[in-house]
């Protein structure tokens, strides 16, 4: 079941507070026209009836998505409730087969929402991600700006295709503006093998934040 409230938040310009809708859960069952406002954004976003000013509204959801068994816990405080989350996981183990992530911001949601909907698994993703930056930072040349690309994230965007013929597009920030990198699937099979010849990487059952620093942390 979706839990939705109202909340006072002050806008980012005028600093005036309004009442804004928060979704304390989503459930794509229950409430399947939330899920394309998850993916591009909108759902945490309103605009200042004062001002006009569009605002990112922050706030702490579980997203449950049953017929794909996937849940992502956005927290952006970082900080996560033991209990809770030791009861939920608990609960999607004995329903099983439950991927159970967590965040800390709205767009790191909306990537594990696009990748589920690709089809493809996030830690896979990740190693794609790794090894797509240490390919294409091999052609800066300047040191500054090889060290601002690695600082910098890449998301996921969408998969195109079919089979073998898959690309995977991936978006990341250069110089100012959003850039667009196309990926084979080959890449995606490869880092599924490397997976596969090293199971330890995978992470260990619970809500489990798969990013560049988990597997940074793996890799070191």
């Amino acid at each position: 079941m979706s839990i939705i409230n109202e909340a006072l938040a002050p806008c980012s310009k005028c600093g005036q507070q309004h009442k804004v809708t928060v979704y304390r859960s989503i459930n794509i069952a229950d409430n399947p026209e939330l899920k394309n406002k998850v993916k591009d954004g909108s759902l945490f976003l309103w605009e200042c009836p004062h001002c006009g000013q569009m605002n990112l509204a922050k706030y702490e959801t579980l997203y449950h998505d049953p017929s794909a068994k996937l849940m992502v816990w956005l927290i952006p405080s970082g900080e996560i409730s033991e209990t809770q989350m030791q009861a939920i996981t608990m609960h999607t183990k004995a329903m099983g087969g439950y991927t159970l992530r967590s965040v800390n911001d709205m767009g790191s949601l909306m990537e594990k929402v696009l990748i589920n909907d690709a089809g493809l698994d996030d830690v896979v993703v990740e190693m794609v991600k790794y090894v797509t930056k240490l390919e294409m930072v091999q052609k800066i040349v300047d040191q500054d700006k090889k060290d601002e690309f690695l600082a910098g994230k890449f998301h996921f965007y969408r998969a195109e295709g079919e089979g073998d013929e898959r690309l995977l597009t991936f978006m990341y920030p250069q110089d100012g503006q959003m850039m667009g990198v196309n990926v084979g699937m080959h890449v995606y099979q490869d880092c599924s093998g490397i997976l596969e010849r090293n199971p330890q990487i995978r992470p260990a059952e619970g809500f489990s934040r798969i990013d560049s620093d988990w597997l940074a942390s793996k890799l070191a």
